[in-house]
């Protein structure tokens, strides 16, 4: 079997290592020079777009800002999962607040801005502590703006001024205060058979993804089953197939939606050591038509992002459960270049895996190894 995935990064280059035991033939595209590339060694193919969408099985993306003339020509084949309107909503900020609004699934108080004079209304209804989002191509804590006192108000509307906010409107949301974030990884065949992985607890710093740990500690059957509710709401209305990331802030004993991502995602890594079939491979069974994977996890699992840093040697492969992936990329600052999967029996033993981890590693761009593994060593 053939897949063609729109996008040449990562979430294409583990897909394809998680389909060969499969036989399935991963293909990329380059989707700024629409080119078709080995996922891994980055060569480039000889082949057309037009001819690699005719010759695939299905097709599929790893990342939603997929230019939508390249989505519309891939949802022609019939062959699209999932489908564009699952992959222009996860796109656009202000798609998937309608969407929540429609299911009526919680998420944050919020207003569409799409005139720097709108603000002024927004702080009115919403209050003076608000993160604005632009709808469209913010990632990892880019394109993103905070409000914390009314004071400084006209300063940031100034700065929003040569922005085109009628043709990216910004999601303007209340400040929410939560007591942790948490992530569902779920799939959808095309069956309509939905699986899910166990909610993972997300810790970030400066708007990137550092690490995440699943199962989340304290974990209870209400949260798990309001996320896996609001999942099936979704995958259902958007006629979903393949993987989809549903990020939360969890208030109390309620899930807030913080966003969607219509893709593999990277709170979801830890399945490559930590469950019985990861993501990856799951996606593609979903998208091929296959028998779902077995989703329960192996014990207690980590994924560590290495971020904007690559000055480390392979000492710490002698962690017992530790794992690198690596994703041979030039060294940039805030740029994902690889992770380390851990895994342990129980919370105490990841802890200590992961204490271990950062004795090979600095804190700077390391910083929440040290906390987060006093943390696990005492969950019971």
């Amino acid at each position: 079997m053939k897949v063609l995935i729109y996008g040449a990064g990562q979430l294409a280059r583990m897909m394809y290592l998680a389909g060969s035991p499969l036989g399935i033939e991963v293909h990329a595209v380059d989707v700024g020079s629409e080119k078709i590339v080995n996922p891994v060694t980055k060569q480039i193919s000889d082949i057309s777009l037009s001819h690699a969408i005719d010759h695939a099985d299905a097709i599929s993306v790893e990342f939603e800002h997929v230019p939508e003339h390249l989505l519309e020509q891939a949802a022609l084949s019939g062959k699209l999962y999932p489908g564009i309107e699952a992959i222009l909503t996860g796109a656009d900020r202000v798609r998937e607040k309608r969407l929540l609004e429609r299911l009526a699934i919680p998420n944050c108080a919020h207003q569409i801005v799409d005139e720097v004079s709108q603000l002024e209304g927004a702080v009115e209804l919403l209050g003076d502590k608000l993160i604005l989002k632009a709808s469209r191509d913010g990632y990892d804590g880019y394109g993103q703006w905070r409000l914390n006192e009314r004071s400084n108000l006209p300063a940031l509307a100034q700065s929003l001024t040569d922005l085109d906010l009628k043709k990216v409107p910004l999601v303007v949301e209340k400040m929410q205060s939560f007591e942790r974030e948490v992530s569902l990884v779920g799939m959808r065949s095309r069956s309509g058979e939905i699986r899910f992985y166990p909610l993972a607890e997300n810790l970030h710093h400066q708007g990137q993804l550092h690490v995440s740990v699943a199962p989340a500690p304290q974990l209870n059957e209400s949260l798990t089953d309001q996320a896996e509710s609001i999942f099936r709401k979704l995958a259902e209305a958007l006629d979903y197939v393949g993987v989809l990331a549903v990020e939360f802030f969890q208030v109390g004993d309620q899930l807030l939606v913080n966003e969607i991502a219509p893709r593999v995602h990277n709170s979801g890594h830890w399945t490559q050591q930590g469950a019985d079939t990861c993501q990856f491979e799951n996606h593609l069974r979903a998208v091929c038509g296959l028998p779902l994977g077995d989703t329960r996890p192996r014990g207690i699992a980590a994924m560590v992002n290495i971020i904007g840093f690559d000055a480390f040697g392979l000492d710490m492969l002698a962690i017992p459960g530790c794992h690198l992936h690596w994703y041979g990329k030039v060294v940039r600052p805030k740029r994902k270049m690889g992770h380390f999967n851990l895994s342990g029996t129980g919370y105490s033993e990841l802890g200590e895996a992961m204490r271990q981890l950062g004795g090979y590693l600095p804190a700077a761009f390391f910083p929440h190894l040290e906390s987060e593994a006093l943390r696990l060593k005492g969950v019971s």
